[in-house]
Formats: structure tokens, C-alpha cells, sequence
């Protein structure tokens, strides 16, 4: 099944590189105008022109509404329409004891992991897609669906995520979907700590045997962006490789 997106208009935050940047070239080889929203400016030019038409770039910090908001219009101003929003970006500025985060490092996780989600769905939503429609895809993580030592409150962050996916879904319905997916392991610069030392090893504990690519994952978000997702909201797809049901022996 081919997905065209021709003459729609999508955003996705943190485009500059990993899964937000698959994200953004999948959307634009399928007909769609893309905006890409980051803080690096050089980077985030780069893609924008490698991309070439139907592609743009606002430098943003996603935690901010006002940024947000500002982003939004320049979208309008330039494409006319916002009829899909990819929340990507995230940040993880600490890793350890969930017992021992400071609390300068806990808010700002939560500033652009949910806070971020919230406020830029919610001016996608007042400028665009109330009247509109509109798709969301938030990108979450199998970590909001499970317990682990290290990354515990990024964690916590990323079950926000889910549940502000449930709750936007029953609010925004009919004309607006909003759905998520749950990344496993995925060889991104933001996770190379997690893999790039020991991939083989990693890799032979899941049951597709390999880490993912970020375009496993863009292929999914843009599924559930695109109208051959039309009766699915509220719901949250796990792109893990099987990692969350590894029977409890291990793989052999």
C-alpha cells in the first residue's frame, strides 16, 4: 500500500536528525509539505535543503508555547494548512536514580517531553485543525510502558506522553486523531549510549534480532498520520523489535 500525502502540510519537532528526520523525508517523498522544527539552525538548514521544494525549517525551542505559537503561524503564512503534527522532539539531561534527580533537570524533561507535546498540539489545534482537521503522532517510548533503572524519569515523561495521547483523543474527536508510537531501542545519536558498544549482543536478545532504524519508526508515525489510519485513535503502537514480549527465559 502506497500512503500519499499530496497538498497536506505536516510539522515534526526535532527534525534535525534520528527519527524526527526520517520522519520528515518519509512525509515529503510522500507528497506532503513539511516543516521542520529544532534548535539547530545550521542542521536543521541542511535537511530543509536537501529536501529542496515543499520543505521549510523554524528554529524553536519546543518547550515553549510562545515559540510554538510563532511556529504555527510562519507554518500557515507559508503552506496554508497544518493537517498533520509529528511531536518527536525530547531531551533526557540525566541518567540514573530516579531518587536522585535534581530538580533544575527533572522540570526541564518535563518542560519539553510533555509539556512541549501539550503546547503544540494545543496551538495546532486553536490555529488549524479545530476547525480543519487534523492527525497527531506523538512519539512516546516502550519505557512510558515499563520500569527500568537509569532512565527512570524520562520514563515517567514518556507515560505522560501516552496518557496525553488517550485524553487529547477523546477530546479532539471527530475531526482531529491522535495517536502514539512507543519506540524500543533505536540507533539514533540520542540512544547511542544504550547500543553502540555491545549492538551484536543487544541485538541477538530481541526476537527480530536486530536493533531498529529510525525509519522503522517513521514508517509507522506516518501510517497512523495518513487517512489508511482513519478509525485509529487514542491508540499507542509499540515499534520495539518484540523486545516487550522476550519470553521471561530469554530468546534462544
Amino acid at each position: 500500500m502506497e500512503i500519499r500525502l499530496d497538498g497536506k502540510t505536516a510539522i515534526i519537532t526535532g527534525a534535525s536528525r534520528g527519527i524526527g528526520e526520517a520522519t520528515a523525508r518519509l512525509l515529503h517523498a510522500s507528497g506532503a509539505n513539511v516543516m521542520l522544527i529544532s534548535r539547530k539552525s545550521e542542521v536543521l538548514e541542511g535537511v530543509a535543503k536537501s529536501l529542496g521544494e515543499r520543505a521549510s525549517y523554524f528554529v524553536a525551542n519546543v518547550g515553549d508555547s510562545e515559540s510554538a505559537r510563532n511556529a504555527i503561524e510562519t507554518t500557515l503564512d507559508k503552506f496554508g494548512s497544518i493537517d498533520i503534527l509529528i511531536n518527536n522532539a525530547a531531551t533526557n539531561p540525566y541518567f540514573g536514580s530516579i531518587m536522585e534527580i535534581d530538580e533544575s533537570r527533572a522540570i526541564k524533561t518535563v518542560q519539553v517531553n510533555q509539556i512541549g507535546t501539550l503546547v503544540w498540539t494545543q496551538a495546532a489545534y486553536s490555529s488549524y485543525m479545530k476547525e480543519n482537521g487534523g492527525s497527531v503522532v506523538n512519539v512516546a517510548s516502550v519505557g512510558g510502558l515499563s520500569v527500568e533503572w537509569g532512565i527512570g524519569f524520562y520514563n515517567v515523561t514518556k507515560a505522560a506522553v501516552i496518557r496525553l495521547t488517550e485524553q487529547m483523543a477523546g477530546e479532539m474527536g471527530p475531526k482531529v486523531r491522535v495517536n502514539a508510537v512507543a519506540p524500543g531501542l533505536i540507533k539514533t545519536k540520542f540512544a547511542k549510549a544504550l547500543w553502540e558498544s555491545n549492538e551484536d549482543i543487544v541485538a541477538s536478545k530481541l526476537p527480530l534480532r536486530r536493533i531498529g532504524e529510525p525509519d522503522d519508526v517513521a514508517k509507522v508515525i506516518v501510517f497512523l498520520a495518513s487517512e489508511a489510519a482513519g478509525w485509529i485513535t487514542g491508540s499507542t503502537v509499540v515499534v520495539d523489535g518484540g523486545a516487550m514480549v522476550v519470553p521471561s527465559g530469554g530468546i534462544t
